[in-house]
This record gives C-alpha cells, structure tokens and sequence, in this order.
C-alpha cells in the first residue's frame, strides 16, 4: 500500500470524518485515496485561509482532531494564519502540507518550499518526513502531540514521492485520546483552606471555561463571590445568574468594571485565561492589585506572566474547579440561593443603528443559535450588547482577531453540530476577504445564515483612527457593494435591509428555512462611537 494510504487508515481509526483543504499537485496521492474511504469527507474550500478556520471551529465543537491540508508552497503559508489562530485557541489540528519530492530539495522545484520551520513557532511540532517508512509513526506521533497536555495544532509536511511510495501494510498505532490534566491534591487542599477564610473575592474567568461553566457558578454560589468574563468566553454564562456581572474587557461593561475596579476585593480566581491585553483592558493591574491571586490553567506558561500569583493550579478548568467546590463543602461551606435575573430588553429607540439591529435579530432568531462574531466594529456591539440566551452561544476570535475566520469558524461549526441554529455575523471588509466560502456551505448544503454588516468602511481602522489620531483618511472608505446582489449572482437566498422596519420574523424564518447557505445584508453606516469599554479611553488619551 503505499504509504498516504496508511496515513488516512490511520485517521478513519481515530473518528476523522472531515478534512478541510484544497487538492493541488503535491497532494493529490492523498486525495486519490479518498475515493476508497467514504467514511471521510473532503471539504474543499475556496482559500486554505478559510480551510484552516473550519478545522479550528470543527475542532472545537467536536471536540475531536481536526485535519486541514494544502499544497507545498502557497498553499501551505496560507495556513500559517490559521495554525497561529490555533495555537492561540488551544485547539487540536493536523496541518498536512505537500512538498516536492525528496531528491528535488534545493533545485528550485515548482512550489518548493521548506514549510516546517515557518509552522514550527505556531505549531506544537512541525516536521518534513522523508522517509515513507517514517510516516505514519510521525503522523502518529504528531496527532500524540496535538492532543496531550495543552493542545493545539501539529504540522507534517509531505514530499510527493514519499506519499506514493508503497510500503508493507503496517500495524496502526492506537489513536491517542486527551487524558485530563489533573491538578496536585495538595496545592488544591491549600487552596481551599485559603479561600474558606476570604468573604470578598471574585472570579475572573475565560474560554478555559468551556464545558465546566456549571461547576464555575456553582464554585461561585458556595463562595458567593461575583463574576466577571473575558470578551473570548461571552457566551460561555449565561447572564440571567446575579453572580454574573458581565464582561470586563475589551467592549466589557461598566458593572464588569466597576467590580474590578472599585470593589473593596480581598482575593481573585483566575480560571482559563492567559490575561491578554483584551482580556484585561490593556493590562490593568486592578485585576489582581492588592489581592490574593489563584490561577487554574492547563498552561503553566501563563502564570506569573503578567500578573503575580500567589497560587498557580495547573491542570484542566472543570477538574480543577470541581476539586475546590468538593473541598469547600467538606470544610462546611453551603451554596447561597439566587434567583434568575431577567436580560435587558431591547432598548424602545427606532433607531438605524448596529446595536439596535443586533438586538431585534437576536430576538427574532432561535434562543439556541449559536453565532460566530468576525473582526469588526459590530463586534463590539455583541460583545456589549447582545444577550447570552443559551450556554456556548457565541464564538468570538478577538484573542488572534484574524478577519475572515468568523466567515468559515461558521461552517466549521455547523458540520461539528447540524442541529445547532448557526449564524455568522461578519462585515463588509471580512466578507471580501473570504465571503467566497458562501460557495463552499452551498456545494455542502451547509444551512447557515450569514449577516453582513455592510457600512462601505474598515469600521474598526475608521473609529480607532478617530479617536487615536483625530482624523480619518478617505480611503479607509470604500465604493458601496450590494452584497445581496453577490449572493444573488451565486445563486444564494438573500435579503438586503435599508432600515430597522425592514427586519421582519417572517424574513429571518425564510432565510433559515434553506437546503444551503443564505445572505442577510445590512446597509448600515454607524457613527456612533462603538462601545468599545475601556478602550475607548485608552485609544482618546493619545496626545494628551
């Protein structure tokens, strides 16, 4: 057999059933054997870019490995943005490149390229095989890597004549599985002895929370401790609990703030956040001044970066979590009753404006959609604005913040959960950057609704440069596209909206309603100022 046969033998082994790329030469051996395995799905892009988003929203929400190949050279540095994206979110992803054959290193070979040292620094492990006998176990040792410890995404670069080069069928490795990382006994005992003894804290949490958000609130009730989210885990809590005081962080919220800022605090939990700058407001140093720090991670990396900590947990959120709620109860520490809190309703203003139109489209939409927010200036309006109706609702990449990948984080999603209502909510100038996967969800009859919010501008570089610099060039503008019309000449179901009345139930429920793909476009242009938290502040203060 040869040995890209072994390979994908291999994945099938492992529950693979999609991978996200684009054939071209240097990888065509591998696509060829596709043909005698339809337990897996090639889905074949329009741009690597948006492969390598797919994959990484897959990823995820399967929460299984992830698979995204490309060619030798430019097909595999297009997926270096989404390898960095990866690593960033901590998620599983075998990056397969092509290369040119072995004896032809150095001879200027058609799309030559030696790919493993450009994905070594946002890859766990990258490595060129050049041996076909070699290649399953290093296969087989990446996906290993990808998925113990902190995972995150691995990289093998393929030459043409190792993939074809037959070899004796191999005994297959056991697919690795991701064991919990589990934290010291001891320094969990420390930390429940410590927190018993503090009334006033909070919990400062992030997208380390996914999957144990009930464990964080219980945690919460036994203390009685507020908290407060990043802007990368909003939707991860809902917001009708009154221990939930919001986001605090970029386009966070005054109450977020103010409990940060002003509470009279003595400790804080710091759970599945590394403490970047949108998680922290540019570093403010309230987060933890003055207080007695406890910090789980998964990544050891993260403590003591930043922000001193005076007791680091490392190990897995939930088992960390669960292991201080089982502690403060033996130590006699009962849960509070709360009642649920009703979320704010939509403001009476008949207003044209971004918030305005977000709101009435959550409310007109499933309670569970689940919407994934692309890098623009409504992000900060979702972020700000719209309610978290169910848990894991909204998937925000301001973390790496690369435009575009809202636009295939989307598809990925919905392959990963069918029945999950998925929107995703992009602008203009992320749509132009990969709104051609439109096409891709529409061969997949993959029914997802995309929203375009369509101002003719960058809208982040335009307010950001208003409030930075005091003026704006005109060529952050742009010439007005009909999107709709685009979607129309795809031969995609589409609504364009020129006004808030022109938002209706019956549109949205047919816009939903499709086999595919459909487009709602929002003609909007947006003054006002975003309600971008301190960021504002911080972005006017320039040449003060």
């Amino acid at each position: 057999m040869k040995s890209v046969r072994a390979v994908l033998d291999y994945l099938q082994s492992g529950g693979v059933s999609h991978i996200f790329g684009i054939p071209a030469g240097s990888v065509n051996a591998f696509f060829d054997e596709l043909y005698d395995l339809p337990a897996i799905t090639p889905v074949v892009t329009k741009h690597e870019g948006a492969a390598s988003y797919m994959a990484a929203s897959y990823a995820k929400y399967s929460q299984s490995l992830s698979v995204c190949i490309a060619s030798s050279g430019p097909g595999g540095t297009n997926l270096i943005t989404g390898a960095a994206n990866a690593m960033r979110e901590h998620l599983p992803i075998l990056f397969l490149t092509g290369s040119v054959p072995v004896d032809t290193v150095g001879l200027n070979a058609s799309q030559e390229l030696d790919a493993s040292p450009l994905f070594a620094p946002v890859t766990k492990y990258s490595k060129r095989v050049d041996s076909a006998e070699e290649l399953l176990t290093e296969i087989d040792r990446a996906v290993t890597i990808a998925l113990s410890g902190v995972p995150g995404p691995v990289h093998i670069a393929m030459p043409i004549d190792v993939q074809l080069t037959n070899i004796e069928p191999p005994q297959l490795p056991d697919f690795p599985a991701r064991t919990p990382l589990l934290p010291d006994d001891q320094l969990i005992e420390q930390t429940v002895n410590k927190l018993s003894t503090i009334s006033k804290g909070y919990i400062f949490a992030g997208q380390g929370i996914r999957g144990c958000t009930e464990d964080v609130i219980e945690l919460a009730e036994l203390l009685d401790w507020p908290i407060v989210c990043t802007p990368q885990a909003k939707g991860l809590m809902r917001e009708d609990h009154p221990l939930f005081k919001g986001v605090f962080g970029f386009a966070g919220h005054e109450s977020a703030s103010e409990l940060v800022n002003e509470a009279d605090t003595q400790a804080v939990l710091i759970v599945g956040s590394s403490l970047g700058e949108t998680a922290t407001n540019n570093y403010n140093t309230n987060i933890n001044k003055d207080k007695f720090t406890v910090q789980i991670d998964l990544d050891p990396t993260v403590f003591n970066r930043k922000y001193p900590v005076d007791l680091a947990i490392h190990g897995d959120a939930g088992v960390s979590v669960s292991g201080l709620t089982a502690g403060l109860k033996q130590a006699g520490l009962k849960p509070h009753q709360y009642s649920k809190t009703a979320p704010a309703t939509l403001s009476p203003s008949a207003e044209f404006n971004t918030q305005n139109v977000l709101r009435s489209l959550q409310d007109m939409l499933p309670k569970s959609t689940r919407y994934t927010i692309d890098i623009g200036e409504f992000m900060s309006y979702v972020i700000h604005h719209m309610n978290v109706l169910w848990e894991d609702s909204f998937d925000i990449n301001v973390h790496f913040g690369a435009m575009g990948s809202g636009i295939g984080s989307a598809i990925g999603a919905k392959l990963a959960e069918p029945e999950r209502p998925t929107v995703s909510i992009t602008g203009d100038g992320c749509f132009f950057m990969h709104g051609m996967e439109l096409l891709t969800a529409k061969e997949y009859q993959i029914p997802v609704l995309f929203i375009v919010m369509n101002n003719a501008r960058l809208g982040m570089v335009h307010h950001g440069h208003a409030l930075q610099y005091k003026r704006v060039h005109e060529r952050f503008g742009q010439e007005a596209v009909d999107v709709a019309a685009m979607a129309q000449a795809l031969g995609i179901p589409n609504k364009r909206v020129e006004q808030l009345d022109e938002l209706k139930q019956e549109t949205l429920e047919e816009l939903l309603q499709t086999d595919g793909p459909a487009i709602l476009e929002i003609a909007l242009v947006d003054d006002n100022v975003p309600p971008m938290g301190d960021r504002v502040k911080f972005l006017s203060s320039f040449g003060k």
